[in-house]
């Protein structure tokens, strides 16, 4: 991470998150903080699940993509915890270590593609709701400088009948670089993520 990867992908949708008023932090000291959804109208289980209690020395973030398609059919690639090269460019390969997938607490090992700052990556599944449609999942290990990265991504049904995809994160700001830093390099992941996302749903 501490030289910036350059992708040309221009953002579609405004993104971040906003500190609350001081009577909103916990009284372990960490500040709570929302995705704003940008003026989005969202269901309350969804800005829930985008709401982290943020630590000295971390930061988060989310980002908002339209898809033409229903949920059902995004979360079809979405839910694969397995196989995340459905959609994400820059997964290498995948194996499951623990579980099948398809459980909270199943980990998989995942190998990313070279001219990253990062080679591999030991994620567990935090979440995984079908029916409400939300997956979560945390880096626990590997080689790279995301420590305590954990991840929400959240559908729900558009009023034109397709769906809004949110994905949060929340992680430590490496040694070295400053919040913004960190901030636009994984934002820019998950964005290319989620256009890559909303470029395979349409094409089923």
């Amino acid at each position: 991470m501490t030289s910036p990867v350059q992708l040309h992908d221009v953002p579609e949708f405004s993104n971040g998150f906003h500190t609350l008023q001081p009577h909103d932090q916990t009284d372990d000291g960490l500040i709570r903080r929302v995705c704003p959804m940008r003026g989005m109208h969202v269901p309350e289980h969804v800005a829930m699940h985008h709401t982290h209690d943020v630590g000295p020395g971390q930061c988060c973030s989310s980002v908002v993509q339209m898809i033409h398609a229903p949920p059902e059919s995004v979360w079809a690639l979405l839910r694969r915890f397995d196989n995340p090269k459905a959609y994400k460019n820059f997964v290498r390969q995948c194996r499951i270590v623990q579980g099948d997938g398809l459980h909270a607490g199943d980990v998989r090992e995942v190998v990313v593609v070279s001219g990253l700052p990062a080679v591999s990556s030991t994620e567990r599944l935090e979440i995984l709701d079908d029916e409400l449609h939300v997956m979560s999942f945390s880096i626990v290990g590997g080689d790279h400088r995301l420590e305590n990265y954990r991840s929400v991504t959240t559908l729900h049904a558009s009023e034109d009948e397709g769906t809004v995809v949110v994905e949060s994160y929340i992680v430590d700001v490496p040694p070295g670089n400053t919040e913004e830093e960190t901030l636009s390099f994984i934002d820019t992941i998950v964005r290319c993520n989620l256009r890559s996302l909303a470029r395979r749903t349409n094409l089923q």
